[in-house]
C-alpha cells in the first residue's frame, strides 16, 4: 500500500494559544479533545497538527490515533491519505494503534479497498485489528464476509461479537441475530460477556421478529447478569416490547427509567402507542414530554403523526406537521410527508394526498406512493391507484408486490386481460411473487408459513384444524369477504383461496399445538 508523502503547509490557523516549548503531550491533548468533540469544532482538527510541526514538535504514537478518528468522511479521504504519508515519514506505520486507526479511518472514508489493503499488510494483526475491519464490511452490509472474517478470528471480545450481531441486524438477518448470540454464549470464555451493546442488538433482533419469548428472556438476562439499564438500554426494551404486542411491559421499562429519560426514550414510548392504536394516550404523552422540557426530534413527530393516522386525527396531524417546522425548526423528512398523505389517503381525502405529494421539495419514495396507493384502493379511486403503482414500478422494476397490486386492481375492475398482460410481463422479466409469510413465536421458537404451505410434517392436522375453525366460525354468522381475492375464479375456488392465507395456517397450527389458557406471538411480514 503506498501513501504519498506529500509535505503539509504549515498555514496558520487561529489558534493563540500555540507556544513553541509545548511538548508533543499538550498538543496531542489538544488534538485528541477537538476530535471527540460532541459540538462541531470550529476549525478542523488537522490545523492543530499542522500548527504542531510548524513548532517543530514531533509527533508520536498517541499523536496520529487521534487525528486520524477526526477523518470519517469521503470528504476527509485525501487529508487522511496525506496524514498517513506523515505516519510512514515519522516510522509510526507499524505501531498498532497507528494501524487500526487507519484500517478504521479508509473505512469510515468510504475506502474500503485500502482498508482492507491496510489490514491485509499486517502480519500479526491484534484483536483490535480484525474488529476495525470486520466493523468496516458491516458498516457497508457486506454480513457474509464479515461473518467469514469474524470465523477466522484466532481471538475474539465482546466487541468482536457486538459488532457482528449487530451487523446481521442492520442487514435484517434477525435470526442469525439471535443464533449469533446463542452461539456467543455457549463458546464465550468467562471474560467474555454480553454488554449494553450487545444486548441493545439482540433486544433490536427480537423486536423485529416479533419474538416475545425471546425479548422476555433477553430482558431476564440483562437482570440476571447485573447490567444496569441505563437510558439507551431502556429505550432498546421499550422499543422490543412495543413491537412484540407487549404494549403494557413497554410501558414498565419506561416508567422505571426516573425522570432523566432523553428524547430517545420518550420517542419510543410514543412509537409504541401509536403503532397499538393508543392515539390519545401517546398524544398526552406528547404534551408532557413538552411539559418538561425535553425537545422533540424528528423520529419524535414520526410517532406522533403515525398516531394521528391510525386515530384518523386529520386536523391534529395538519397542525403537528406545521408545529414541527415552525416552532421546532424540523424539516420534514420523506417519512413524515409518507405519514401526511397516508392521514390524508385513509381519510379519504385524495385530492389532499396528491397536494402533499406536488409539494414535496425531494423525490416521493416507495412508501410514499405506497400511502397514496393504499388510500386511493380504499376509496376505490383506481386512476390513481395506477398511477402510485406504475410510479412504485418505476422505483423498483424488479418489486413483485407492485405488478401484483397493479394486477389486482385490473382484477377487481374485472379487467382480466391487463391482468394476463401484467403477468406475463413479470414472467417475461423474472419476476415470481413473493409469497406471504408469518410468523409465531411459541416456547421461545419460531415457526413460519406460507400461503398454502403444505411442507410441514403436521400439514394434514393443520388443514383439518383450519376446516373446523371455519366451519365454527360460519356457524356465528362469517362471511368471507371474496370480492378481495382478486383472481377468476367462481365464488368455492375465492372461499379456498381466502382460507389458504398464512395468517390463516399459523392461527390453525397455534390452536393445534397450544392448550387453553396458553398464548402465542404472530407476526406477519
Amino acid at each position: 500500500m503506498r501513501a504519498s508523502a506529500r509535505y503539509i503547509s504549515p498555514a496558520h490557523p487561529t489558534l493563540h494559544f500555540a507556544h513553541p516549548t509545548l511538548e508533543s503531550f499538550i498538543w496531542n491533548t489538544l488534538i485528541r479533545g477537538n476530535a471527540q468533540a460532541t459540538a462541531r469544532p470550529t476549525f478542523p482538527t488537522i490545523s492543530i497538527y499542522i500548527r504542531m510541526r510548524f513548532h517543530g514538535v514531533s509527533p508520536d504514537f498517541h499523536t496520529f490515533p487521534f487525528l486520524l478518528q477526526s477523518f470519517n468522511s469521503s470528504f476527509h479521504l485525501l487529508s487522511g491519505k496525506q496524514i498517513h504519508a506523515q505516519t510512514i515519514l515519522f516510522g509510526l506505520v507499524q505501531d498498532p494503534f497507528v494501524q487500526t486507526s487507519l484500517i478504521n479511518m479508509y473505512s469510515s472514508c468510504g475506502d474500503l479497498i485500502v482498508s482492507r489493503q491496510a489490514f491485509d499488510e499486517l502480519t500479526q494483526p491484534d484483536v483490535a485489528s480484525w474488529n476495525s475491519i470486520i466493523h468496516a464490511y458491516v458498516r457497508v452490509g457486506l454480513i457474509d464476509l464479515a461473518r467469514g472474517l469474524f470465523d477466522k478470528m484466532p481471538e475474539r471480545n465482546v466487541r468482536s461479537w457486538s459488532s457482528l450481531i449487530n451487523g446481521f441486524v442492520r442487514c435484517g438477518k434477525y435470526k442469525e441475530a439471535l443464533a449469533l448470540f446463542r452461539e456467543m454464549q455457549m463458546l464465550a470464555v468467562n471474560d467474555v460477556r454480553p454488554n449494553e451493546f450487545t444486548m441493545s442488538a439482540v433486544l433490536s433482533a427480537c423486536g423485529r421478529l416479533g419474538a416475545l419469548d425471546h425479548g422476555k428472556w433477553a430482558h431476564a438476562y440483562i437482570d440476571k447478569c447485573g447490567i444496569k439499564i441505563d437510558v439507551v438500554l431502556g429505550t432498546s426494551l421499550i422499543d422490543m416490547y412495543g413491537k412484540c404486542g407487549s404494549i403494557e411491559k413497554a410501558r414498565d421499562v419506561f416508567r422505571n427509567l426516573g425522570p432523566d429519560k432523553d428524547v430517545m426514550a420518550w420517542s419510543a414510548m410514543i412509537s409504541g402507542l401509536a403503532m397499538h392504536g393508543h392515539g390519545e394516550e401517546c398524544l398526552q404523552l406528547f404534551s408532557e414530554m413538552i411539559k418538561r422540557q425535553v425537545r422533540p426530534n424528528a423520529v419524535t413527530f414520526l410517532g406522533v403523526l403515525c398516531a394521528c393516522v391510525h386515530g384518523g386525527l386529520v386536523s391534529d396531524g395538519k397542525e403537528y406537521f406545521r408545529t414541527m417546522s415552525k416552532e421546532f425548526g424540523i424539516i420534514p423528512s420523506v417519512q413524515h410527508f409518507g405519514a401526511m398523505v397516508d392521514l390524508y389517503g385513509r381519510a379519504g381525502l385524495i385530492d389532499e394526498a396528491w397536494n402533499v405529494v406536488k409539494s414535496m421539495p425531494m423525490e416521493p419514495d416507495v412508501l410514499v406512493w405506497g400511502s397514496l396507493l393504499s388510500g386511493s384502493r380504499m376509496c376505490g379511486n383506481i386512476e390513481t391507484c395506477e398511477v402510485a403503482l406504475r410510479k412504485l414500478i418505476e422505483l423498483d422494476p424488479t418489486n413483485s408486490g407492485a405488478y401484483v397490486l397493479l394486477s389486482n386492481v385490473y382484477a377487481k375492475t374485472g379487467r382480466w386481460t391487463e391482468v394476463r398482460r401484467v403477468r406475463d410481463v413479470m414472467e417475461g422479466r423474472g419476476i415470481k411473487k413473493v409469497p406471504g409469510c408469518s410468523l409465531v413465536e411459541m416456547g421461545g421458537v419460531l415457526h413460519e408459513f406460507f400461503v398454502g404451505d403444505d411442507s410441514l410434517p403436521e400439514s394434514r392436522e393443520i388443514y383439518m384444524m383450519l376446516d373446523e375453525i371455519m366451519k365454527r366460525l360460519k356457524m356465528e354468522g362469517y362471511v368471507g369477504n371474496t370480492k378481495e381475492v382478486l383472481l377468476d375464479l367462481d365464488e368455492d375456488g375465492k372461499e379456498l383461496a381466502l382460507s389458504l392465507h398464512s395468517e390463516k395456517i399459523a392461527i390453525a397450527f397455534c390452536f393445534l399445538k397450544t392448550s387453553p389458557g396458553n398464548y402465542f406471538v404472530w407476526h406477519k411480514s
